[in-house]
């Protein structure tokens, strides 16, 4: 089987290096044609492409949605905080191309969604819950895309609209917690590559599901895996639960 030839847009970045680190360890499953950082034209790539792998900029993913669909190119997002007009712009690309969008492309977070979702299935109403996460000083958007993902997942098991339900930070004289309220927190310094941490609560007893990451590889080669699956997939807007069979 021929290699899927891969553009990594945001190769300067620290993602776009940890791309190309893993794809240069993947034999002949994958082959980077082409590389795109800030003020690159992403176009004059795509004819030596079967997919993009985007770790750009929230406000660049619409764009690369957009010609990607014109060149019907596959689209892996990587990029996160993305305004509702961007989520809009970039969902109007789905009927042209397979897309993989995915809060993070670890396998072990993805499996924390999955064992969130069980968790509070089985636990039941009777526990509070709350999201905590860490990152490294440099990252800007906050909460993180998978800690929002993690609060979806809760939002939904509760029937909750995560709008109304989330509450972000305390302080002051808040009163007391309510038991349709989901707790979220970030937290940032030094270079933590990403922890995330679901806590459910409940008087006598308490608990944890945590991921720790060490290093940008593990969803370095995650998001290399969604490529090679999107290849072969028709156009739809897929996440890492679809790549991992885990639906």
């Amino acid at each position: 089987m021929n290699p899927v030839r891969v553009i990594i847009n945001g190769s300067k970045g620290r993602m776009g290096q940890a791309l190309l680190t893993c794809a240069g360890r993947m034999g002949d499953s994958v082959v980077v044609t082409g590389q795109a950082d800030m003020g690159d034209d992403l176009e004059p790539l795509l004819p030596a492409a079967d997919v993009v792998i985007d770790f750009s900029f929230h406000e660049v993913t619409a764009r690369a949605a957009a010609v990607c669909a014109a060149h019907k190119k596959a689209l892996i997002i990587g990029t996160t905080g993305h305004s509702e007009p961007e989520k809009a712009a970039i969902r109007a690309c789905a009927s042209q191309i397979p897309m993989v969008w995915a809060s993070n492309y670890s396998t072990g977070v993805n499996t924390l969604f999955w064992l969130t979702r069980k968790a509070a299935e089985i636990l039941g109403p009777g526990y509070d819950l709350e999201v905590v996460e860490m990152h490294h000083r440099l990252k800007k958007d906050a909460p993180s895309g998978t800690a929002v993902t993690l609060a979806e997942v809760l939002a939904d098991v509760r029937k909750l609209q995560l709008h109304e339900a989330a509450r972000h930070g305390r302080e002051g004289i808040t009163g007391e917690r309510t038991s349709t309220e989901i707790g979220m927190h970030a937290i940032r310094g030094g270079d933590v590559v990403g922890d995330h941490t679901v806590i459910f609560a409940t008087p006598g007893e308490r608990v944890e599901l945590t991921h720790k990451a060490s290093n940008r590889e593990t969803f370095a080669a995650g998001a290399l895996r969604a490529a090679v699956w999107a290849a072969r997939q028709t156009p739809g807007i897929y996440s890492m639960q679809d790549v991992l069979g885990l639906k």
